[in-house]
């Protein structure tokens, strides 16, 4: 079957081990496990990162890449492709699996044809949601809707400052924080980044580091180093930063008087549950809600795709369509 893959890890030039060819079929471990074919799978930091060798042992490439897509199961029913692989027992809290991990990194991923997965971690597609707008959801919607509720437990009124708007993740948390009736406030170097954060409904934009008019109950932060202490410092005292991604790198000075001082609470993101993904999807069907899709591009020409998520230069999410 055709694949996206990386041929090897290549932490100097990404891009120069993508490949798009054959990748042997898919094979489900045991009964527990089923085959889906694919239709859209969204684009994700992570599938850079791969590319890069950050976290995967070498002996694993090549790896067809790709962490969330929609697809149809065996009986040909529409579905959305959780994404992580951990057993039934962890249905609720998927990470604390020792053995917990990711498609398109423990096993193979979403790019390609065919993927095999875990049949507990399938759910319905909403007929509201086009194949690519569902194939884009489980790596920044679900994150994103992770990151408001259920970690930072956040509540109508409260404002929210997101940093780095323009990607899939931003462009999220805007949507979702817009129709709990948060006020969120965006940041980003880039001018039409900030202009888009307006569209999609933040209440205020800033550019990258400037000063706000007051403190913020929470900050959703993915960028890492080059936002880290602007976080800090625009958190109010006994507020959070909740931590998903750290895209400019991952070891920045980490403050700790700030946040000890102001009893700040720093919460980690990895994903969502299941019950959080069934939570979102009722809300994005409520709220009439959709991800925004800056570009869709058939497989075959994913790279054109990859190039313009490692530039930056996106304002929502990248698909790929089988």
């Amino acid at each position: 079957m055709k694949a996206v893959y990386a041929e090897r890890p290549c932490p100097d030039d990404p891009l120069a081990v993508l490949r798009f060819g054959e990748r042997p079929e898919p094979e489900p471990p045991d009964e527990d496990w089923t085959v889906v074919t694919v239709r859209s799978a969204g684009l994700n930091h992570h599938d850079l990162w791969t590319l890069r060798g950050s976290g995967v042992p070498a002996h694993r490439y090549p790896l067809t890449l790709g962490v969330e897509c929609a697809g149809t199961d065996e009986s040909g029913r529409p579905v959305i492709v959780h994404g992580m692989v951990y057993g039934r027992e962890f249905l609720g809290h998927p990470v604390r699996d020792p053995e917990w991990t990711m498609l398109g990194e423990g096993r193979p991923g979403t790019f390609a044809e065919r993927v095999a997965v875990p049949r507990h971690t399938l759910i319905p597609k909403p007929p509201q949601l086009s194949f690519a707008e569902a194939g884009a959801i489980t790596g920044t919607w679900l994150t994103a809707y992770r990151m408001l509720f259920t970690r930072a437990g956040l509540l109508p009124g409260q404002t929210v400052l997101v940093q780095g708007s323009g990607g899939g993740l931003s462009t999220a948390l805007i949507r979702l924080g817009r129709a709990a009736g948060l006020r969120i406030w965006a940041t980003s170097r880039d001018e039409w980044k900030r202009e888009l954060a307006t569209e999609l409904g933040a209440d205020q934009v800033f550019a990258a580091g400037a000063p706000l008019p007051e403190r913020v109950d929470a900050v959703m932060e993915s960028v890492g180093r080059e936002t880290w202490a602007h976080s800090l410092r625009s958190v109010r005292a006994g507020g959070c930063v909740v931590v998903a991604g750290a895209t400019t790198g991952a070891l920045p000075p980490a403050h700790l008087t700030r946040i000890f001082w102001n009893e700040l609470r720093v919460l980690g993101v990895m994903c969502g549950t299941m019950e959080e993904l069934r939570g979102l999807l009722t809300f994005m069907v409520a709220h009439g809600l959709r991800p925004y899709i800056h570009r869709e591009f058939p497989a075959e020409h994913g790279v054109e795709g990859f190039r313009l998520l490692a530039r930056g230069q996106i304002g929502g999410k990248i698909v790929l369509n089988w």
